[in-house]
């Protein structure tokens, strides 16, 4: 599986923002598939993630209720809504795939990993 993500950009504090990652294979239906971020002089962190089917959900606690995590399998393609954006959401997010199927926070776990795309929030 290979993933592209895209979409970031830079957005005033309050604003919105969403990601998208495609993906190539016909396999995509496999994968739980979740979003990672990386913020300057920070290790990267779990964002949000969904199951195969987009049946079942996470979210990190500093993102819950503003972030939306989905995915279209008849695309291959997953998104990341995020509404509210703090300066703090300020990182590099990647896609990632994960055979496993089920919804994992660690990032060991994670089989593909897109380029990643950079979110700016000004304050």
């Amino acid at each position: 599986v290979q993933l592209q993500a895209s979409g970031g950009g830079l957005v005033q504090a309050g604003g919105s923002l969403r990601l998208s990652c495609a993906a190539s294979g016909r396999t995509f239906s496999y994968y739980a598939m979740g979003w990672f971020r990386q913020a300057p002089g920070k290790e990267r962190e779990f964002v949000a993630g969904i199951s195969r089917r987009g049946v079942n959900t996470v979210y990190a606690d500093s993102v819950k209720g503003r972030f939306t995590i989905s995915r279209d399998n008849a695309n291959n393609m997953v998104y990341l809504q995020m509404n509210s954006l703090k300066p703090e959401d300020t990182a590099v997010y990647y896609c990632a795939a994960d055979y496993y199927g089920g919804i994992r926070l660690y990032e060991g776990s994670y089989d593909y990993w897109g380029q990643g795309t950079l979110v700016t929030v000004s304050s």
